[in-house]
């Protein structure tokens, strides 16, 4: 435990000192002095000149372990590749969002991640982007964005994690029950997870939804969790099998309000992970029992990769999906150490590996900027 803590303290550090950075919205980095005696003879041209690399990554979320994480893995992978780096927030401000994209615009960068832009200005943006020459990448946005030459649109493969936790949930009550379905619409993530949802209630008639709600806000969990203790005062023992949550953020809010209510009759299943996430997992008649999830860091990194490649003048694929994993409660509880997000590889295999995109010169300029 002494050393649980002592890694979460770590990891809560880091964390604060990213979202710290992001206070108004916004961390830079500064490029980097290469290792002279590292040949650069098979890296792109655009690279090879030691004029600076500038990268703008403009979330529209923010507030949250995933958007700390997303931010820090871009930020890692492109000052690993010699980029200068400016990462911004606008924790869920619309305004604040598109604001920071336009102004980012009249500034001399070489490539853009855009993050949960999921309204038509978003499109428009990404648009003056490619019109004034600029590199783009998207992570959860707008799926409009598509009619743009050149952009490249990531998302977690959201249909993937839908199934995985839906299944395991219609496997453990051998599809029959009665659940609360915690959801928003909005969001392409969302909307994606919940055609799944839907698909999977027609073909499994005995699991029954009795109540649905959600909200996104910057208190999203602290609002979960008192809308589900009000839900949890309405349903007796019993009348409650499990609770489907489409984002984190609500499976915190729900986890505490049916611990809180004594309701350990209730299992949680749930998408997305971070920190506070498998803490809770984790803890003695935790609720949650599974969550599906792609690695958020892992996310920002091959964003950055993606993003490199198209400075580089090479082919890009005009969408990506990153592969999902279904996390477990057991695996996570049969551990020996605790688990996190940095040892979380040793329970689930193949977590925050990836080699997508990843081209010998990348490894070439890391080694260079080492």
């Amino acid at each position: 435990m002494k050393n649980f803590l002592k890694s979460a303290l770590v990891l809560l550090l880091a964390v604060s000192l990213l979202l710290t950075g992001c206070a108004s919205g916004e961390e830079s980095s500064k490029p980097k002095e290469g290792n002279k005696n590292v040949s650069l003879e098979n890296v792109p041209a655009r690279f090879k000149d030691g004029k600076e690399v500038k990268i703008k990554v403009v979330r529209k979320i923010g507030g949250d372990d995933h958007t700390a994480q997303f931010l820090a893995g871009a930020k890692e992978e492109g000052e690993a590749l010699g980029f200068k780096v400016d990462v911004f927030t606008a924790n869920g401000d619309t305004a604040k969002f598109h604001d920071a994209i336009a102004q980012a615009l009249q500034e001399d960068f070489d490539g853009f991640i855009i993050s949960h832009g999921d309204d038509a200005a978003t499109v428009e943006d990404v648009k003056k982007i490619v019109e004034a020459g600029k590199s783009v990448v998207t992570f959860d946005s707008n799926g409009d964005i598509a009619s743009l030459n050149g952009v490249t649109l990531t998302s977690q493969d959201d249909e993937a994690l839908a199934t995985l936790s839906l299944d395991q949930l219609i496997k453990d009550t051998n599809g029959e029950a009665n659940i609360v379905y915690l959801w928003v619409d909005g969001f392409p993530p969302m909307v994606r997870r919940n055609a799944v949802y839907q698909e999977i209630l027609k073909s499994n008639p005995g699991i029954k939804e009795i109540e649905r709600f959600g909200v996104a806000a910057a208190d999203t969990s602290v609002q979960t969790q008192n809308a589900v203790a009000a839900m949890l005062n309405k349903h007796k023992k019993g009348e409650i099998d499990a609770i489907f949550a489409t984002w984190d953020a609500f499976a915190i809010g729900a986890a505490r309000a049916i611990k809180e209510a004594g309701r350990d009759e209730i299992a949680l299943y749930g998408i997305d992970v971070s920190n506070a996430d498998l803490q809770i997992m984790q803890e003695e008649k935790s609720p949650w029992k599974y969550t599906a999830a792609v690695d958020p860091k892992l996310i920002g990194s091959v964003n950055m990769r993606i993003l490199a490649k198209k400075i580089a003048g090479e082919e890009t694929p005009a969408t990506f999906d990153l592969e999902a994993s279904l996390i477990s409660q057991e695996a996570l509880q049969k551990s020996t150490s605790p688990v996190n997000m940095v040892n979380l590889a040793e329970v689930v295999e193949g977590w925050g590996v990836s080699t997508a995109f990843e081209e010998d010169w990348m490894k070439t300029l890391k080694e260079y900027y080492k």
